[in-house]
C-alpha cells in the first residue's frame, strides 16, 4: 500500500507542476523560454520525487517505466497493475488540482487543455507523432534502466540523471507532441479537459498511451540484450 500511495503522490506532483507550468507560460515556439521552463518543471519534478519516494516505490510515476521493469523481470504483474492504477489516479488528481486552481482563479490556460498532449506540432500526422514518442520514450527509459541497473555505480545521482534526461527529451518533444513519454501524464489532463468541454486531447490520447509503451518495451529488450552480451 505504501508503494501505491507513493506512486499516486509522485504522479500527482509531476502533472501538477509540469502541466501547470506549461499552462502558465505556454509552449509557443516564438516564446522559446516557455519550452525551457516547462522542460525544467517536468525534469525537476522527477528529481524531487526521486529523492522523496524513490526509496519507497522506485519513483516510476509512469506506466511506461513500470512496463519496462515488468519486461525486465524486476516488477511483478501484480505490482505493475497496482502501480499503473495509482499513476493514473495520481495524474487525474494533478489535473483536477490544476482545473480547480485555474477555474477558481480565472487564470488563462495557455495550452488550452490542461497541459495535455497533441499532434498539431507534427501536422496532425499520427504516424509521425507515434515515432516521436517512441524515440523519446526509448531514450528516457534507457537512461532510467541504465542508471538504476545493479551494475551501475550512480546510486546517489540516479534521480538527477533521470530528471535531466526527462528535461532533455522535453526540449525537443514539446514543440512536436508536447512530450508525453508517460501514458498517465497524458491521460489525466485529457480526461479532465474532456470533462471541461474540450474533447480534442482525448481523441488522440491513444497515441500517447501506445507509443510510450512501445518505446519502453524496446528500451527494456535492448537493455536485456546488452546486459546479456556483457555477461
Amino acid at each position: 500500500m505504501k508503494k501505491i500511495i507513493a506512486e499516486l503522490i509522485g504522479t500527482c506532483v509531476l502533472v501538477t507542476l509540469g502541466c501547470g507550468t506549461a499552462m502558465l507560460v505556454g509552449c509557443n515556439a516564438v516564446m522559446g523560454g516557455g519550452y525551457i521552463l516547462t522542460a525544467l518543471a517536468f525534469g525537476l519534478s522527477i528529481v524531487a520525487m526521486a529523492y522523496s519516494i524513490g526509496n519507497i516505490s522506485g519513483c516510476h510515476v509512469n506506466p511506461a517505466v513500470s512496463f519496462a521493469f515488468l519486461i525486465k523481470g524486476d516488477l511483478s504483474i501484480k505490482d505493475f497493475c497496482s502501480y499503473v492504477c495509482a499513476q493514473i489516479l495520481g495524474a487525474l488528481a494533478g489535473a483536477g488540482i490544476l482545473a480547480f486552481i485555474f477555474n477558481t482563479g480565472k487564470l488563462v490556460d495557455m495550452t488550452g487543455g490542461y497541459g495535455s498532449n497533441g499532434v498539431s506540432g507534427v501536422g496532425d500526422n499520427y504516424a509521425t507523432a507515434m515515432i516521436v514518442e517512441i524515440v523519446l520514450t526509448y531514450i528516457f527509459v534507457m537512461a532510467i534502466l541504465g542508471v538504476t541497473s545493479k551494475k551501475a555505480k550512480h546510486g546517489n545521482v540516479a534521480g538527477l540523471v533521470i530528471g535531466l534526461t526527462l528535461t532533455l527529451v522535453h526540449i525537443l518533444g514539446i514543440g512536436l507532441t508536447g512530450t508525453s513519454v508517460n501514458p498517465a501524464r497524458s491521460l489525466g489532463p485529457a480526461i479532465v479537459a474532456a470533462i471541461d468541454g474540450n474533447s480534442d486531447p482525448i481523441k488522440c490520447v491513444w497515441v500517447f498511451i501506445v507509443a510510450p509503451l512501445i518505446g519502453a518495451a524496446l528500451a527494456a529488450l535492448c537493455t536485456k540484450l546488452l546486459e546479456g552480451k556483457d555477461e
